[in-house]
């Protein structure tokens, strides 16, 4: 049976305190009646018979002496059917499109149900993003989790959206979950816009946060749209690709919580528990031995001031299977998407390439458009230095090779979409501008097939 407690100890920030609490679980949920209707909060603290209760829609208006606050017993829950597709929620899994709520088929706690090591299927087949810098060098795989790295200004939510349009398995059988925390309302009409336009948003359940919303609801919205994402690839067998935005925006509501609850800061003022918070986000990615369907994520972030130290890339670094980063001199020099090469990888993209899944050359294609840019930046500095009037012929062949690759291979406007297949056959035309004698990556049985030098 569920108690009521009248009146409240103290309130601070997104917080409230009640005294004199018998049998209240972590997380469990709580509703909160005040004169303004009712509020939804989740225990996040329990010291002896002190509960510290963190409200979702905030804490303004509330009365020490009049709120009511009810312990339900159980955790936050997320009702889940497969008509959520098309639909669209606030951070708590509300409907705000205008249409009914969910009758669900069932019930299921947010914070999910660990996937148990030894029944997880290795990550395997590569999704199309018909993106050829993703594609062709840090390949998706369907059961991974690869963030994307961005900074203030750069093209991520365009990139976004055009991944969530064009994504796709090679069975067809897919589907986007999209999470967005702390967008402003443009970015996020932006994005409903963008989903209806295209047709993609019959296949997405969208979760939006918004900047003016409470800060603990978006704590709440990407455990809210993982659950969403584990029903429909575990339950409905789908292929689900999970995209976030913006993973600093969590963070940053992760350290005002913490703050609020008098924890110890970690490094630039973050909670020390940060890494293992962020792992039981990134972790529930991935595929359930002889069971259809799999979660991939894609999150995103940005870098404040670019940098790639800063402790959410980093620790999202140690947790992820690798990293697609933009760089802001190509996005300034016109490349869209403005991928960098060098900086990102896929460290699943062995296992999901080949023969198998998409084509024999992939491998050593992909190998040696990474030592021929590498080497675009080599001469590229001894250009600075020089002068490119004074550089050898092939040193001048490498730099025309650079130019044609950030303008024909890197940059794709939206609505350029390329099938692996195109993908593949423009990088062998990029790399038949080298002298065969410079292609060390490759084998003479490969080049033979694939060079027109």
């Amino acid at each position: 049976m569920n108690i009521e407690f009248i009146g409240l100890q103290d309130v601070n920030g997104p917080l409230i305190v009640l005294d004199g609490v018998n049998g209240a679980g972590y997380d469990e949920l709580v509703r909160i009646r005040c004169a303004d209707g009712e509020r939804m909060g989740k225990v996040v603290r329990i010291d002896g018979e002190r509960v510290v209760v963190q409200v979702f829609e905030g804490t303004a208006g509330l009365s020490l002496s009049d709120t009511r606050t009810v312990l339900t017993g159980r955790p936050l829950e997320l009702p889940l059917a497969k008509s959520m597709l098309g639909r669209v929620f606030d951070g708590l899994g509300r409907p705000i499109d205008g249409y009914r709520e969910i009758y669900g088929e069932c019930k299921r706690p947010i914070n999910g149900r660990a996937i148990n090591p030894v029944c997880r299927d290795y990550p395997r087949d590569y999704i199309a993003t018909g993106i050829s810098s993703i594609d062709a060098l840090a390949t998706l795989i369907k059961g991974q989790k690869l963030p994307i790295f961005s900074g203030s200004g750069l093209p991520h939510n365009e990139l976004a959206v055009q991944i969530a349009r064009q994504a796709n398995t090679a069975d067809g059988n897919s589907c986007i979950v999209f999470a967005a925390m702390g967008v402003k309302n443009d970015v996020a009409d932006y994005f409903r816009r963008a989903f209806e336009a295209s047709g993609a948003l019959s296949r997405t359940v969208m979760f939006l946060n918004l900047a003016s919303d409470p800060i603990t609801e978006r704590i709440t919205t990407p455990r809210c749209a993982l659950t969403a994402a584990e029903y429909l690839a575990f339950d409905k067998g789908m292929d689900v690709l999970v995209i976030m935005t913006d993973m600093t925006a969590y963070a940053e509501a992760l350290r005002e919580v913490s703050s609020a609850l008098g924890e110890i800061p970690g490094r630039k003022g973050y909670p020390g528990y940060l890494y293992s918070d962020l792992a039981s986000l990134y972790e529930r990615a991935g595929k359930i031995k002889g069971r259809p369907g799999s979660v991939t994520q894609l999150p995103i972030l940005t870098m404040p001031n670019d940098d790639i130290a800063h402790p959410v890339p980093d620790l999202t670094g140690y947790i992820t299977e690798g990293q697609i980063v933009l760089d802001r001199s190509l996005y300034a020099a016109g490349v869209y998407p403005p991928v960098s090469v060098l900086s990102s990888l896929s460290r699943l993209m062995k296992d999901g390439i080949g023969k198998a899944y998409t084509r024999d050359d992939h491998q050593v294609l992909s190998a040696q458009l990474y030592a021929s840019y590498a080497q675009v930046q080599e001469v590229r500095s001894l250009a600075g230095v020089i002068g490119e009037e004074d550089l050898s012929a092939q040193d001048k062949a490498v730099l025309a090779f650079g130019q044609r690759f950030e303008k024909e291979f890197l940059c794709q406007p939206e609505g350029n979409t390329r099938t692996i297949a195109q993908t593949l056959d423009l990088g062998w035309e990029l790399l038949s501008t080298l002298p065969r004698a410079s292609l060390d990556r490759v084998d003479d049985a490969t080049l033979d097939r694939y060079y027109r030098g």
